[in-house]
């Protein structure tokens, strides 16, 4: 009984949230932020998309894409006036004025939009991860800081109300120490097999425009959710190996990867593939303190994408499954977040931050140094 009781205890200590990005907005008499599309070709557009439609904190003042074919899909499809389309970035900034930037490009064309929207001073999210390379996630950040904007990379888990009870539990309440490994398990049967978009797959399997192929596409969330848990801190090294076991689908890019991360008293786990018999999002985190007379463990586990959590605090013989609390209504989702940060109620922090997602980009470059290399990578300190 006790333990059950200390287990809902830490369930009603966290604060309140809500993860569905398509539910009913939070009242309130602010305007709506004016906010424009930038990209077309990434298939998660679509959702975003229906659920911004749905909601009256974001007015879609424009869209942008190079492809007038795309823009035209995406017209009938959503119902945009002829006169908020663009095939020309600039042009749709200066015209529309925009207060914040969703951008769905591929990876690598998320470095020119922020470099086009940063001198407009202009709020930008983009869908992960940051960068194809650390040449790109430098300009971003230089551009962000030399004008003062924000940035801000959204992650499908970002939201998960399970991720953040675990951060909870092992960052601010240390029940038994400080974190001692991390496992990350994220991706599918991969894209083709899923029936993505083709201006999607086209893209996801070009090693230019995604960075690789898995390494980069589920490898990025592990190294957020790493990042994120042990304080933006950066790995001190960083061993990876990947292999593409369907070439006929997948002959330029990776379907399989695996990345190590070694922390001062640490190690991170991160598998990444298109190439499971079934879709996963879950993180495993493991935290252990040596007393004098024993050790004193602790463990937290998500699973099914976000919608379980199984706990093990000091003094019980095994994991209990609890139930995780809400959100805060303004972190609940992407287009809360991004409506909360423009309303300049707080700048991007934790797995949307730009200070998180250049280690990110840092870690998967790296891991793919290791795979060309066959070597450890050490990080610069």
């Amino acid at each position: 009984m006790t333990t059950r009781l200390t287990l809902l205890a830490i369930a009603a200590s966290s604060a309140l949230w809500a993860q569905d990005s398509g539910s009913t907005a939070v009242p309130s008499a602010a305007k709506p932020i004016r906010l424009a599309i930038a990209g077309l070709n990434h298939g998660h557009v679509s959702g975003f998309l229906r659920g911004a439609q749905r909601r009256k904190e974001v007015e879609i003042v424009g869209v942008w894409d190079p492809d007038s074919a795309l823009l035209s899909k995406y017209a009938k499809s959503d119902n945009f006036a002829a006169g908020i389309l663009y095939t020309d970035l600039a042009k749709m900034l200066d015209t529309v004025k925009p207060e914040a930037v969703a951008t769905f490009t591929d990876t690598f064309g998320h470095a020119a939009v922020v470099e086009a929207c940063a001198p407009r001073h202009i709020t930008v999210m983009m869908e992960k991860p940051l960068a194809v390379d650390m040449k790109q996630a430098h300009a971003m950040q230089q551009a962000a800081a030399k004008y003062g904007v924000s940035v801000l990379v959204n992650y499908e888990t970002t939201w998960y109300r399970n991720y953040q009870e675990i951060y909870n539990i092992m960052h601010d309440r240390k029940p038994a120490g400080p974190i001692r490994k991390m496992v990350a398990m994220d991706g599918h049967t991969g894209p083709k097999e899923i029936h993505v978009q083709p201006e999607f797959f086209a893209w996801l399997s070009d090693p230019v425009k995604n960075g690789a192929g898995a390494l980069f596409d589920f490898g990025c969330y592990g190294a957020n959710l790493m990042t994120w848990l042990m304080d933006n801190q950066k790995p001190l090294k960083v061993t990876a190996l990947a292999q593409t076991n369907k070439p006929e689908i997948y002959p330029k890019v990776d379907d399989q990867a695996t990345i190590l991360l070694q922390y001062p008293g640490a190690q991170g786990i991160i598998q990444a593939s298109w190439d499971w018999a079934f879709d996963r999002k879950d993180l495993e985190v493991y935290a252990q303190q040596d007393l004098p007379d024993k050790a004193v463990g602790a463990s937290a586990v998500s699973f099914d994408h976000g919608n379980g959590l199984r706990v093990r605090l000091p003094g019980q013989a095994a994991e209990e499954t609890v139930a995780s609390p809400e959100r805060k209504p303004e972190e609940r989702d992407s287009i809360a977040y991004l409506t909360a940060v423009v309303r300049g109620k707080f700048k991007p922090y934790g797995p949307s931050s730009l200070e998180n997602n250049v280690v990110v980009v840092e870690i998967l470059d790296a891991a793919r140094e290791s795979i060309r290399t066959g070597k450890t990578i050490t990080l610069a300190r």
